[in-house]
Formats: C-alpha cells, sequence, structure tokens
C-alpha cells in the first residue's frame, strides 16, 4: 500500500517579495540580455531552430541573440497547467498552481548508509531503496532520481536508475540524469511501454525531464538535445538555473535573478518554437557563493528570497515551478539542516511553487541520509499546516462548547474535542518527552528515523511492475550499451 500523497493546497497565507513593477524590471533586463549579450546552445539542432525563426546565430560561439518579441511569442504557447502523471493514476500530480507537491533530492554521489552509519559511493541498489521508502511516504509526490548508480556504465546509468524507481514505486518519476540523444530516445521509448503508448504517453506522462543550464548564460549541448527529445514525445520538460551570487551570477541577487532568468526562458521559448504548446516548466535552485572558500552554500537568506522570487517570475511567464528546496548545506542532520530546510521549504511554499525539490541530501545535494529525508517530511508536514492558517467559522469558534464548560472548566471530555482533535498536528521527529525521560533513554530524531526508513525498507513493498514489461525495458538499456563503442 503507498502513502497518499500530501500537499499544499489553497493556502490561506500569502507572500509579496516582487512588486508588479519589479516583475517588469526583471524581465525587461533580461529581454535585454538575450538580445544583446545572448545566451550559448551548443546544440546544431537548437542553432538551427533558432535561424529559422529569425534569431541571429554565431555558429562558431554558439551564441544565439534573439529579440524580445520573440521570446514573448513563444513563452505565450507554453500550457499554464498540467497533471505529472504517476503508474498508480490516483497519484497523479495537477500542476494547476493551487499545489505543491515535494519531491526527493539528486542526484547524489554518497550515501550515509541505513545500517552502519558510513559514507560510501552510492551505487543502483540505493536508487531502488530511496524510492521504496520515497513511495511509501505520504509527503513524497514524486521521485527525482536522488543518486548516482555509480556502479553501471555512464551512457546508461540515467536509464538504469529510471528503471529502478519504476520498479519500487508507483509514483510519478522526474529525471535530470537523462542528457544524450541515445538517452532520451531510450528513456521516452521506456516511458511508452509503461504508459502503453505514445499517444497514453502524451496524455498522461509518467516521466518528465529536468536539465541543468550552464551558467553564466549558457545551455548544455546533450542536454539540449534530449530535452527536445523529449518534448517531442510530450513529456513535461524544465530547465534549472543555478546561478550564484558573485561566481556564476552577479553579487546582487536581482542581477543574479535576470542572468538565471534569461538561461531559462530562453530554453523554454526554444522548446515552444520548436514544439508549440509542449509542456514545460521553470526550474531553478540559485545561491550566493560563500566569499571566504567560493564553495556552493546550499542555505542562508539569498536562498530563501531566491525560492520565493523564482515562483513569481514562474508566475509571471504562466508555467509551473520546479524550485530548489532543502538541500542543506550541512554535511549531517543537525541544526543547520534544520534552519536551512525550513527556512527555504517556508519561503517556497508560501509563494506556492508546484514542485518543491527535495527531501534527503545533505552537503549541498552530495551526501544522502534516510535519517534526514524523513526529518525533512517532518518539516514539510509542518509547514503544509501552517499554509493552510486558521479557519474562522461557526464550529471552529466553538461558542456552544465555551459556554458549556465555562471559567475554570476544562475542555478535554468534550464531543467537539474529540471530533476536532486530529485537526492538531503531531510530530514525529520533534522530541516533546518530559526532560526526565529524555535524560534517561538517551535517543532522538535521529535515532527514531533511522528505526523509522529500516522498518519501511524492511516491510514496504510496492506494486511490481508486470515482469513482461521489466524484460521489455531491460531490453531497451541493452540496446543503448551494445551501442556504445566499447
Amino acid at each position: 500500500m503507498n502513502g497518499n500523497i500530501k500537499s499544499i493546497t489553497d493556502p490561506r497565507l500569502s507572500l509579496d517579495i516582487l512588486s508588479q513593477d519589479d516583475v517588469q524590471r526583471l524581465h525587461t533586463a533580461t529581454l535585454e540580455i538575450i538580445e544583446k549579450t545572448g545566451v550559448r546552445f551548443p546544440s546544431k539542432s537548437a542553432l538551427e531552430i533558432w535561424e529559422a525563426h529569425g534569431a541571429t546565430v554565431d555558429h562558431d560561439s554558439m551564441i544565439v541573440k534573439a529579440p524580445g518579441h520573440l521570446i514573448e511569442e513563444a513563452l505565450k504557447k507554453a500550457p499554464p497547467a498540467y497533471d505529472l502523471a504517476a503508474r498508480s493514476p490516483e497519484q497523479d500530480l495537477p500542476l494547476d498552481g493551487n499545489h505543491v507537491f515535494v519531491g526527493t533530492d539528486g542526484c547524489g554521489v554518497e550515501v550515509m548508509d541505513l545500517y552502519t552509519g558510513q559514507r560510501r559511493r552510492s551505487r543502483l541498489q540505493d536508487v531502488g531503496e530511496i524510492a521504496r521508502v520515497a513511495d511509501y511516504l505520504p509527503e513524497v509526490g514524486f521521485h527525482w532520481v536522488a543518486v548516482s548508480a555509480q556502479d553501471y556504465p555512464p551512457e546508461s546509468r540515467g536509464l538504469h536508475e529510471l528503471l529502478a524507481i519504476w520498479q519500487n514505486s508507483t509514483k510519478h518519476v522526474q529525471t535530470e540524469s537523462v542528457y544524450s540523444i541515445a538517452e532520451a530516445k531510450a528513456a521516452v521509448e521506456m516511458a511508452t511501454a509503461v504508459a502503453g503508448s505514445r499517444e497514453a504517453l502524451r496524455k498522461r506522462p509518467v516521466l518528465s525531464i529536468m536539465q541543468c543550464t550552464a551558467p553564466p548564460l549558457g545551455q548544455d549541448g546533450g542536454s539540449i538535445d534530449a530535452a527536445l527529445i523529449a518534448a517531442e514525445a510530450g513529456l513535461p520538460t524544465g530547465f534549472m538555473t543555478m546561478a550564484s551570487c558573485a561566481s556564476t551570477g552577479p553579487v546582487t541577487l536581482a542581477g543574479n535573478l535576470a542572468v538565471g532568468n534569461a538561461e531559462v526562458i530562453s530554453a523554454l521559448a526554444l522548446i515552444q518554437l520548436a514544439y508549440p504548446g509542449a509542456p514545460v516548466f521553470y526550474a531553478a535552485a540559485q545561491t550566493a557563493m560563500d566569499l571566504r572558500t567560493g564553495a556552493y552554500t546550499g542555505g542562508g537568506p539569498e536562498d530563501f528570497l531566491f525560492g520565493a522570487a523564482t515562483n513569481v517570475l514562474a508566475d509571471f511567464y504562466n508555467v509551473p515551478l520546479s524550485m530548489g528546496s532543502f538541500a542543506t548545506g550541512a554535511k549531517e542532520p543537525n541544526w543547520q539542516a534544520g534552519i536551512d530546510n525550513s527556512m527555504s521549504t517556508f519561503m517556497a511554499s508560501i509563494a506556492m511553487s508546484d514542485m518543491l525539490l527535495g527531501v534527503g541530501l545533505l552537503h549541498g545535494s552530495r551526501i544522502w541520509s534516510y535519517e534526514q529525508m524523513l526529518m525533512d517530511c517532518e518539516i514539510f508536514d509542518m509547514v503544509r499546516q501552517v499554509m493552510a492558517g486558521i479557519v474562522v467559522d461557526e464550529a471552529s469558534l466553538a461558542l456552544d462548547v465555551i459556554g458549556k464548560v465555562g471559567p475554570g472548566g476544562n475542555f478535554l471530555a468534550q464531543k467537539h474535542t474529540r471530533r476536532h482533535m486530529r485537526q492538531l498536528w503531531l510530530p514525529k521527529y520533534m522530541d516533546r518527552r518530559p526532560y526526565n525521560v529524555w535524560e534517561e533513554q538517551g535517543d532522538g530524531a535521529r535515532d527514531w528515523a533511522n528505526a523509522e526508513a529500516r522498518r519501511i525498507l524492511e516491510t514496504h513493498q510496492p506494486e511490481p511492475l508486470d515482469a513482461g514489461l521489466a524484460a521489455e525495458l531491460k531490453r531497451m538499456i541493452k540496446s543503448v550499451e551494445t551501442a556504445v563503442p566499447a
């Protein structure tokens, strides 16, 4: 039995982080960047598409300069809402601006072993086991490929990861690990087999694809080619900027937003020029460089502000958003991880980002931790409860009950209390025990999360893939591997 997905729906809280004038200035600045400075598209197919639509293309530098009206007209063709389909239809996710779903993070390269506690290289078995735990957790709405299957060849690794997730979960899969033409074609073929047909896949895309840009003002050629193949098949396709203040973007937040925005909307416009009406989404995980070390921070006030501001931009372009949340820079589940992930999740949620990424990773998305995964889900659940706000109606005001109890009484035995008590939030990992119990037992959140993750992994079995379908998917992967020269 799979966990029923929890999302943030129709919140009563809101946040105004950018004025309409701010957004318009950012948009105008972005168009100026694309038209005058340009964005690099190292893809023959992409350059030909841009040139066919009137953009200025330098084939030597692979820099495209496109007029603002071309970008604006292209983006108008993008659908504002659509569903991410799951193997199990009741777990489909509506990206309609009224829900916030959280996924696992990716793509880490190390794992804190659940049983030994030791840090080691990630492998394919980890991909499947993480998917199985995520399938159980109601807070997790969809999967990213959480860690890299480093025990499999690079040319087919992303495909093995997809199969491992489909074999261990019925929820939607969004991959950030397919970035070549051969892998993209095979991934589409695999998704078609899972969906049942090409037409069925268009109606219910069980796979979506996310690609990273190459800041500042660049795209990755293989990723662009893969995205074009995915979009042709009707798979939702997004592009994530990770522009960092003072290194791959200007030190100022507005400048960094403009650079990242230019990367994302130029890629989304390309997809619309090639395949008008194809489902696309905006994706962002902007941050600031640590001025002392030059390192990626993975947390801090800049990240939290970017989390809210980027959603305003995605709303301006009327496309869904996948927002980098969680992904703390902490090395272990600790107070830093709690602050980073709580603030980033709250800021992105209050702005109603459609997809949040994602639970489970430490050290700036490098190290997977099951304990962090479960505690991150608790953070999301807490934020979800806060976002619901306070309902004021006849039942919640409870005037008749207040009158019945009167001064000096208590409400424990009242039917109203029994009827509504489950509306109060209860933690799984926050410690509310009496001090003496805590002192005597000596355990805590990490211990409880570890035990729960073990229990899930050892007892939860999602609906398996049909054996014939699984064999067919393996054959598709093998065909990619045998086509690669030794």
